[in-house]
């Protein structure tokens, strides 16, 4: 009996060291666990940030939206003032034709009250063609040649052909009505008869 007393001493003697064991045993394996959750942020910082970014893209949308209308603004502004300065412009050079023109027509009313021969009227209309040519002249508008050159659709139209043989072929032989230009920029062509001359043909 003693033999089994001591042995049931050693088997009891030490039963807190036991439950210890298990106790730290049991945390070992649940601290992985614990380990792996994440640490999940406070919603009310999120809300606040998001809150942040959508006044800021807001704010800038509003700065971008200004400086649009504005520059669409400016840009009606100096259309209509291109548009208004092509119309003062238009009107000056309008006005100084005009002027030039307003003498020769004071001399046809003039000629028109004239009491004379015929001779006399006609004197005075070529007078007044040679006034309006002058004008033509100041603004640089020149007849086109003619009668005597050769015939260029460029600048001659065409009203029919006439034979003659004391002409180059395809030379304009008669002008019936003027053409005109304006520097290089051709204003009317010439409308013209053109020569027909036989001989050349049949060579």
């Amino acid at each position: 009996m003693p033999e089994h007393e001591s042995e049931l001493s050693v088997v009891d003697k030490h039963p807190e060291q036991t439950d210890a064991a298990a106790t730290e045993t049991s945390f070992d394996s649940a601290a992985p666990e614990a380990a792996t959750v994440p640490s999940a942020g406070p919603p009310e910082a999120e809300a606040t940030v998001s809150r942040l970014e959508h006044d800021q893209l807001k704010a800038e949308r509003d700065h971008l939206v200004d400086r649009l209308a504005r520059l669409q603004a400016e840009f009606e502004n100096a259309r209509k003032r291109a548009e208004r300065e092509k119309a003062d412009y238009r009107d000056y050079a309008t006005g100084n034709v005009i002027e030039h023109f307003l003498p020769v027509l004071d001399n046809f009313e003039l000629a028109l009250k004239a009491k004379g021969s015929a001779e006399q009227l006609r004197s005075g209309v070529e007078l007044i063609i040679k006034q309006m040519e002058e004008v033509l002249r100041q603004l640089q508008v020149t007849p086109v040649p003619a009668v005597g050159e050769e015939f260029d659709p460029r600048y001659h139209e065409a009203l029919g052909s006439v034979e003659r043989e004391d002409l180059p072929d395809h030379f304009i032989a008669e002008e019936i009505r003027r053409g005109y230009k304006l520097r290089d920029r051709l204003l009317r062509p010439a409308m013209v008869r053109v020569v027909s001359n036989p001989k050349q043909q049949k060579e």
